[in-house]
């Protein structure tokens, strides 16, 4: 089931994707889904982030191959930070390339969205809190990153981390192939199999560090062949099962 978020005449719902049309939902994902009377075509409808995270929690080098093209030994246990709500976009949004840096790279990641409250969940239950998943591109100014020697600015600047077209909920995670394209061209392809730490694990051990809320995204890490985009650029996130995601730089 493909869940998502949308702008129909002038204000904000939530619905289920089914083909060509949307069906819309009585209030939001986090309860029980209730369907109204209402369906939009596809075409009548602007798809926004398909959730409102309180927080966006990154997995900072997660994919094997990436940890080659990094020069960086692979952990012993997951490497978080995170992203503030505001930058948070959906397709087709803009992401802005800031002042300060000179160099903006694309990351292509599987997003998981949480489903409810939940604090110290053990691996085994994790799956049962999540709502589904989405693509994600984690954004990046790797010139500051690299000069901070931290990650906060340059994951932080506002637009940085394009999420969507919609959740998915009928998805394993467990091997999924992620890409991404710049201007049509394929720069990043692995699979989800590739993963040091598995959605299970992740989810878990991010729920022992601090509470995740309904809504909250977790992006997990992404594949080799991350590169720098420029204004004038499109970049687009790939995720088999999932589907879509395009955004412009500007």
């Amino acid at each position: 089931m493909k869940l998502a978020r949308f702008q129909v005449q002038g204000r904000t719902a939530y619905g289920i994707v089914d083909g060509a049309e949307v069906t819309e939902l009585e209030g939001d994902f986090f309860g029980a889904l209730k369907t109204l009377p209402v369906r939009h075509a596809n075409t009548d409808v602007k798809l926004i982030a398909p959730c409102s995270p309180s927080k966006v929690v990154a997995v900072g080098l997660n994919y094997r191959d990436h940890a080659r093209e990094m020069g960086i030994p692979v952990p012993d246990a997951p490497i978080i930070f995170l992203k503030p709500a505001t930058t948070v976009i959906g397709p087709g949004g803009i992401i802005q390339f800031p002042g300060m840096s000179s160099q903006v790279d694309y990351e292509a990641e599987l997003g998981i969205v949480i489903k409810d409250r939940v604090k110290d969940l053990g691996p085994e239950e994790a799956r049962r809190h999540v709502l589904g998943y989405t693509c994600a591109n984690d954004v990046t100014a790797r010139d500051l990153q690299k000069k901070d020697g931290q990650w906060t600015r340059a994951k932080s600047f506002d637009t940085f981390c394009p999420i969507g077209p919609w959740i998915e909920t009928g998805l394993d995670p467990d091997d999924l192939l992620v890409e991404s394209f710049l201007n049509g061209v394929r720069r990043q392809s692995s699979r989800t199999s590739q993963f040091i730490f598995k959605v299970d694990q992740l989810v878990s051990f991010i729920s022992q560090v601090m509470t995740l809320y309904p809504g909250d995204l977790i992006i997990t890490g992404t594949p080799a062949g991350i590169g720098p985009m420029k204004p004038g650029d499109e970049i687009e996130v790939r995720i088999e099962g999932i589907g879509s995601l395009k955004n412009t730089v500007n």
